[in-house]
């Protein structure tokens, strides 16, 4: 009976960890304010002194897959000798090995112990690429000036949990197709209008200069590789069509990699599990979890995937077909439930990829020949390239331009 009394479930547990956080912060602030009034009235009212613990820019990534995104940001800094902070959630962050002189890469923690320092950070400009600043325990610090959001992917900004990016200060955008979903989110709850700035896509950007650089490989058989990567969730490819797809894909014949979403080893362990377990590894049948996913893009053929981002690394970046499910999204988690209207991604996937149902896969074979084959999907690529990424190759100078810009107009 004592033990029970003194169980506190996850859910719980997280509001009692947020609830003292917040006390804890504003203890610290209100220390912070009384060192620097006593400060200022010993200094004679010399206060500029007092703002020289601020870090300019902060850099903040909550797992080291999205270090395709800001390496090529921290490159630009380190480039123009401006003093970077890289706070990372991942103790095994490729940045944390990276031989940078005024970039400075930190492991702040996993789980609560990073945000409790985020959520007291001394920053001037924040930059991040995850969702839910201000919603759950990822508070804004009262000493942080300015929050500005990355994108992860060229589709809309509403495939995010609610609230995604409400609070943040500034959104920067691949393509001009993403500020009006945007705005009509801010339309629609009454929200003042957030800063919106075309900047590119600085992991698109990186992974073309990479593949124009690579070796060109010659297969060492005529076999097609087939790569099944979708998203997670109760949408995803694996989690609606689990076996059935598996074999389908099996008997074709071809070369098979499977590559689950890096959440669903978290989040859908169970299922991923069972799975491998039916379907273990051969000549013909590969899972993938590299944290880096150009190799595995680079070789294959054709990619196989429900409305997961990587259908436009694949078709855009290393143009090349692609098949999308049908899943039958269901948007009621995400901010794209407010939008009563198509999402950008679907008609997109529509122009530049072949749709699939589970009528479909005895005919799985003939369906990836005939998609592989057709030619007209290459002038679709070249039409939603030219909407979802702009200034190729200059997305990270314009990112850094802006970012610099910015801290002058705050300062």
């Amino acid at each position: 009976m004592q033990r029970l009394l003194l169980y506190i479930d996850p859910g719980t547990g997280s509001m009692l960890f947020s609830i003292l956080i917040g006390v804890v912060s504003t203890l610290v602030f209100f220390g912070r304010k009384l060192v620097m009034k006593m400060k200022f009235v010993i200094s004679g009212g010399k206060a500029a002194r007092l703002s020289s613990t601020k870090i300019p820019y902060v850099i903040f990534s909550d797992h080291k897959r999205y270090w395709n995104v800001f390496k090529p940001i921290c490159d630009e800094f380190e480039k123009r000798g401006v003093p970077l902070a890289y706070w990372t959630a991942s103790p095994d962050d490729p940045a944390l090995t990276e031989k940078y002189e005024v970039v400075k890469a930190e492991f702040i923690g996993e789980g609560n112990k990073a945000f409790a320092k985020l959520n007291m950070m001394n920053a001037g400009i924040v930059l991040s690429t995850t969702p839910g600043l201000d919603v759950y325990q990822w508070k804004r610090s009262k000493t942080a000036n300015y929050y500005v959001h990355i994108r992860h992917s060229v589709d809309e900004p509403v495939g995010y949990r609610m609230f995604g990016c409400d609070f943040y200060d500034a959104i920067l955008l691949t393509g001009s197709h993403q500020e009006y979903f945007i705005r009509k989110l801010e339309e629609l709850r009454h929200q003042k209008s957030k800063e919106c700035v075309i900047t590119g896509c600085t992991y698109f950007d990186a992974m073309k200069e990479r593949l124009r650089n690579a070796a060109v490989s010659e297969k060492s058989s005529q076999i097609k590789t087939v790569l099944l990567a979708p998203t997670w969730g109760k949408n995803g490819i694996l989690s609606k069509y689990g076996e059935k797809i598996i074999k389908a894909l099996i008997s074709t014949g071809y070369k098979i990699i499977i590559r689950p979403h890096p959440q669903s080893f978290q989040s859908e362990k169970q299922i991923i599990n069972a799975l491998i377990s039916d379907f273990p590894q051969t000549d013909l049948l590969e899972w993938n979890g590299d944290n880096d996913n150009f190799d595995v893009l680079k070789k294959s053929d054709i990619l196989i995937s429900d409305f997961s981002g990587i259908v436009f690394d694949f078709s855009l970046v290393f143009d090349k077909p692609v098949i999308f499910a049908d899943t039958s999204y269901n948007s009621a988690p995400y901010d794209a439930a407010w939008i009563k209207e198509p999402l950008w991604r679907f008609k997109a996937l529509k122009k530049i990829g072949r749709p699939l149902s589970e009528d479909d896969f005895p005919r799985l074979k003939e369906i990836i020949d005939s998609v592989i084959a057709d030619s007209s999907f290459s002038e679709a690529r070249s039409e939603i390239r030219a909407q979802a990424w702009h200034f190729q190759g200059e997305g990270a100078q314009k990112t850094v331009d802006y970012l610099v810009k910015k801290q002058e107009e705050l300062s």
